[in-house]
């Protein structure tokens, strides 16, 4: 019942008039099975997720992602996902039940359907311009509460926590591993924020902890303008959103982490200066992408394999371009 609701609202505000109420729910483009099995949006569902992106900084695609590869890498990120949280120096953000985690850069966990994924770089490379660059990949976790670690919010915050332009430069391509639900922590967005996103509407700047949050006045400006929303995102859907959009993780109430990746895809005149750094053992597939730009440091599959869980993040992590 209450996913029909979900879907009977977003068909609503799809058809034009909801947005006029304020109506907080994404656009959901749901492809043919001829658009899914060739990988492509046609053009008019490539309309409406650029329209999307333009008007609300966000776009949710379903059934483009194999379900088979997601199960594969949810398997060993949620073991990984212990490990980080009960390490010293976990890598939380904003509060400890939400981890930030890279997924492991070697062969077998490797999957293009998930990184490399032909509808998310078709709607990015139409958006921000042809081959655009992939720098960042790591993903969110958010944890099963303890006594110690009850679910907790992140404060509503931007990725665009230092001066930059006021035009679209970059997209996230969130995955969810499994279904997003509010219950398991789905992102709360809010939609048609990502031209509100300049410094003067944050209190904390690059390098602080709670870096890119939204001053509590403005939050209450927006609400009463077009609240936000905890979307539900159907398995092997990806989320494309603008990275300046103001949106916060929520905490999970139930008893399985919700991983959810997030590789970023930079407009190709976007002069940002970060590489990845994958196994020797992927450089064929890589060297093979004609629709990204990918700047990789290839390390050995030992070394990849003993250094991805000991990683930057946070604000390790400069999304800024050079001068």
């Amino acid at each position: 019942m209450l996913r029909t609701m979900f879907r009977n609202a977003q068909r609503r505000y799809a058809s034009g008039n909801a947005y006029q109420h304020g109506n907080p729910l994404p656009i959901t483009i749901t492809p043919s099975k001829n658009e899914v099995n060739r990988l492509q949006l046609s053009s008019r569902n490539l309309e409406t997720a650029i329209w999307s992106l333009h008007k609300d900084g966000l776009v949710v695609i379903e059934d483009v992602v194999d379900h088979c590869s997601l199960d594969a890498l949810n398997e060993v990120m949620i073991r990984d996902a212990y490990a980080l949280r009960d390490k010293p120096d976990s890598p939380f953000n904003y509060n400890p039940g939400n981890i930030q985690q890279d997924p492991p850069p070697v062969l077998e966990h490797f999957h293009k359907s998930i990184f490399l994924n032909h509808v998310a770089s078709q709607v990015t490379s139409t958006f921000l311009g042809p081959r655009p660059k992939w720098t960042f990949c790591s993903g969110n976790t958010a944890m099963p509460p303890t006594p110690e670690s009850p679910p907790q919010s992140q404060p509503v915050h931007t990725d665009a926590d230092f001066s930059h332009p006021a035009h679209p430069f970059a997209l996230v391509v969130n995955i969810p591993l499994i279904a997003m639900t509010p219950e398991n922590g789905s992102t709360e967005v809010w939609l048609g924020t990502q031209n509100d996103a300049g410094l003067e509407s944050q209190d904390c700047r690059h390098g602080e902890r709670a870096s890119g949050r939204i001053k509590s006045h403005l939050l209450e400006e927006r609400r009463a303008i077009r609240p936000p929303s905890q979307p539900l995102v159907k398995k092997g859907s990806i989320v494309i959103r603008d990275l300046r959009l103001w949106h916060a993780g929520k905490g999970n109430h139930t008893r399985d982490p919700r991983v959810m990746l997030a590789m970023i895809h930079f407009a190709p005149w976007y002069r940002n200066s970060m590489r990845l750094e994958f196994s020797e053992d992927i450089r064929s597939l890589i060297e093979e992408e004609s629709k990204l730009e990918v700047p990789v440091d290839w390390v050995s599959r030992e070394k990849a394999l003993s250094s991805y869980l000991n990683r930057g993040f946070g604000n390790s992590y400069d999304f800024n371009q050079t001068p």
